[in-house]
């Protein structure tokens, strides 16, 4: 009785969840969209429904005629055991139609929730960068998760809960005014003293439940930032260990007491309304034995109204939360939608077509760029200010003209300060970026009119901290080239100089590397990250800052490694290490977006220019120290 009250937790239902939600028309037709596949499971599932409504109608009106024909006038054991049979068939009846109910609800949640979450994967990955530089990650996978989950319920549980109430109780009624409309009547006024205790007790659960799910929340932002490999050491070395656990077990106990008094409310309530419906029950009897007693009532129709009592108040009180609940199906709806209607700025043209045996020739002509609008790239609800909107103007100017030709096999080495546009530059050869003005060009092909795929293909990328996955080396490696063979990866990794390491590990190459690779030192990091440029060969190679933070000996294994990565291969190599850079065919110095400076290590070291400047801050002025006192 009154069932339900106990979904609140896992449901989210709280006011402010759909404050100002409507059904909107717009709504409802993509809901029939994911759903129509489905069209024919629903149809059965809810004949199910109503065909189970009316199997459970049905054992009242059995006792009745037992009591009523064959028990007290006739006592016709005879009928009586029949009577009993259908009782049962009645019984059995009712478990195989919640059994096929069951069967369909599953065929259709978990079809809806893989229709779902394919649809948003497949939209998700093809988002661009900016997307993922501005979006909450957890909030993200939220609508991958939960709000799949919600919005999946409103096919299983919602509506199958509602249809079933309401059809239960449309019958009830019926049936109960049939066979005695004054006590009917009398059922029907007590279901106040139900629906308003039920509003009131709801309405501090979901208070309750809203600031349990707001401390679980916070709990969880607490451990997927400190249990994660950078967050640990960040803990370890500057955290309070004791400070971290008064501040986790205050949460966590705030939780426990709001679990513990949700319990007993909700256990008080159920109580109260059992209480009530007992009295009902007592009510029914009370006055029906005085019309037995008076010959206007049968005693098995008086049997047959207590029992549709019971049936008669717990759909009345569960379909007090029926709006809290198609409301709360239908935002999940449109927040995974949401999600679904961001349009990903970087798409391929109507023309694109594939680049065919790339050479490697990277031309930038008069290229500009700002980083765009955060409203064209983002979603406000999943950045870390929900209620900030999003602002319209881009960026200020990060690239001011540049242009630049690198043949195919040149290495092109990029230095500058920080800030100075390097890495943005870069970005735009694989179009994780659009430029704002100007050509990027790969093999005289516009990148813009190429297909993402075959671009991509064609371009490898190793960057200062590169990613790894929590997964064997042997799985990151094939990352980049599923159907790579055993002695092509061992090949990958003699060139990028690591075969020797990985082969004394005890598990070769199937030992998992950890977490974003951080059971590898940074410069195994690098050497298998370029093991994997190698593996995929790529015409154009990217390295940005690839040496940073190494150490002597782990350098000059990485610049062996880069040497084979370039052979052969166009190479744009941001460096702030000139040492790594003074063999490339051309330098670019980069400085507030523009091209400063260009030629090679001879011809710019002569020149009394920003390259000088930076060649003497890191030659110079060591040499001048070593001269001292």
């Amino acid at each position: 009785m009154g069932g339900g009250w106990h979904e609140h937790a896992p449901w989210g239902r709280d006011p402010e969840f759909i404050a100002g939600a409507k059904l909107d028309r717009a709504v409802l037709r993509r809901v029939w969209y994911f759903a129509r596949p489905y069209r024919f499971m629903l149809a059965g599932y809810i004949a199910t429904i109503l065909a189970s409504a009316i199997v459970t109608i049905m054992p009242p009106l059995v006792f009745r005629a037992i009591i009523d024909h064959h028990a007290i006038p006739r006592r016709d054991l005879a009928g009586v055991n029949m009577l009993a049979l259908v009782a049962i068939a009645l019984a059995l009846t009712d478990l195989v139609l919640n059994l096929f109910q069951r069967w369909w609800t599953a065929r259709i949640g978990e079809g809806l929730i893989f229709d779902l979450r394919s649809a948003l994967h497949e939209h998700v990955n093809r988002m661009p960068l900016a997307f993922f530089t501005r979006t909450q990650t957890g909030a993200l996978l939220s609508r991958l998760n939960g709000d799949v989950q919600g919005a999946q319920r409103a096919f299983t549980t919602t509506l199958g809960s509602v249809v079933q109430n309401v059809f239960t109780l449309f019958v009830t009624l019926i049936v109960m005014l049939r066979l005695q409309w004054e006590l009917t009547l009398l059922t029907v006024l007590v279901v106040p003293v139900f629906v308003v205790p039920a509003k009131r007790v709801g309405r501090r659960l979901q208070k309750l439940t809203k600031e349990s799910f707001n401390l679980s929340a916070a709990m969880n932002t607490t451990m997927t930032e400190r249990f994660n490999v950078s967050g640990a050491l960040l803990v370890k070395l500057f955290g309070h260990p004791a400070r971290e656990t008064a501040e986790f077990r205050e949460k966590a106990g705030r939780v426990r007491d709001i679990g513990i008094k949700t319990a007993l409310l909700g256990r008080v309530f159920f109580a109260a309304l059992g209480l009530l419906g007992a009295a009902g029950t007592v009510m029914i009897y009370w006055l029906g034995t005085r019309f037995v007693i008076e010959g206007t009532l049968s005693v098995g129709t008086l049997t047959a109204l207590a029992l549709y009592v019971a049936r008669l108040y717990g759909p009345l009180t569960q379909l007090t939360n029926a709006q809290v609940d198609v409301m709360t199906a239908f935002v999940s709806f449109e927040r995974v939608f949401e999600v679904l209607d961001a349009k990903p700025s970087i798409v391929e043209s109507l023309g694109s077509y594939d680049l065919v045996d790339p050479a490697g020739r990277i031309e930038f002509d008069n290229v500009w760029f700002r980083y765009p609008a955060p409203s064209t790239v983002s979603i406000a609800s999943l950045e870390a200010d929900v209620n900030a909107p999003l602002s319209d103007e881009p960026s200020g100017v990060i690239l001011k003209g540049v242009t630049f030709t690198a043949e195919p096999g040149e290495m092109i080495a990029l230095i500058g300060p920080n800030g100075a546009g390097k890495t943005t530059l870069c970005n735009l050869v694989p179009r994780l970026y659009d430029v704002t003005a100007g050509e990027v060009r790969v093999d005289g092909n516009d990148v813009r009119d190429l297909t993402l795929t075959s671009l991509t293909a064609s371009i490898g990328m190793v960057t200062q901290d590169p990613h790894l996955f929590h997964d064997t080396i042997g799985a990151n490696l094939r990352y980049a080239r599923p159907e790579a063979t055993e002695a092509e990866i061992v090949a990958a990794c003699v060139a990028a100089r690591i075969h020797d390491l990985i082969s004394g590990l005890p598990d070769g190459y199937d030992t998992i590397v950890g977490e974003r690779g951080y059971r590898l030192s940074g410069g195994e990091k690098q050497r298998l990250a370029l093991a994997r440029v190698l593996l995929k060969s790529p015409a154009i190679v990217i390295l940005d800052e690839a040496t940073a933070h190494l150490d002597s000996e782990t350098e000059l294994l990485v610049q062996q490694a880069l040497a084979e990565a370039r052979a052969s291969r166009t190479s744009l190599v941001i460096a702030h290490r000139l040492s790594t850079i003074q063999a490339a065919d051309q330098i670019l110095v980069v400085d507030e977006g523009r091209i400063v400076e260009r030629g090679t290590h001879l011809q710019l070291i002569e020149r009394d220019g920003l390259y000088r400047e930076l060649y003497l801050t890191q030659y110079a002025r060591p040499t001048a120290q070593s001269a001292g006192p």
